[in-house]
């Protein structure tokens, strides 16, 4: 079973000693996406999540699918406050393909600037 270790020049280098992607199987597990380092960055929660989805379709893309190929979600966020515009994001890129989900309140994510980070599970066979 061959893995694959993947970046994607889109997104830039990663910022720490990981990938964006590791594809096995037909199956591609994304890292934690965030709107560090884009005109998102620490604005609200809804504009950085749709700052994520973007590198998300960018990267099904780039696979050769839609974001419909979404298996799995998990969405970390510092705050519940904002889940009302948050979710209205996650209905726009789901559309009707709806992924099995996880929602995680954190105590802070590695920025102050950052208020969501979302990892994710693509079927891209």
């Amino acid at each position: 079973m061959p893995i694959e270790r993947k970046n994607y020049t889109a997104l830039g280098n990663p910022v720490g000693p990981y990938v964006h992607a590791v594809k096995c199987n037909g199956m591609l597990h994304v890292s934690g996406l965030t709107a560090f380092g884009s005109a998102a960055q620490g604005r609200s929660m809804a504009e950085q999540a749709a700052m994520i989805f973007q590198q998300m379709a960018t990267i099904a893309a780039q696979e050769g699918c839609t974001l419909a190929a979404l298996v799995k979600v998990t969405i970390f966020v510092t705050k519940l406050d904002e889940l009302d515009s948050l979710r209205e994001v996650l209905f726009k890129a789901y559309g009707e393909n709806l992924p099995a989900s996880s929602l995680v309140q954190v105590a802070a994510l590695f920025s102050p600037e950052i208020s969501i980070e979302i990892e994710a599970v693509l079927c891209v066979e």
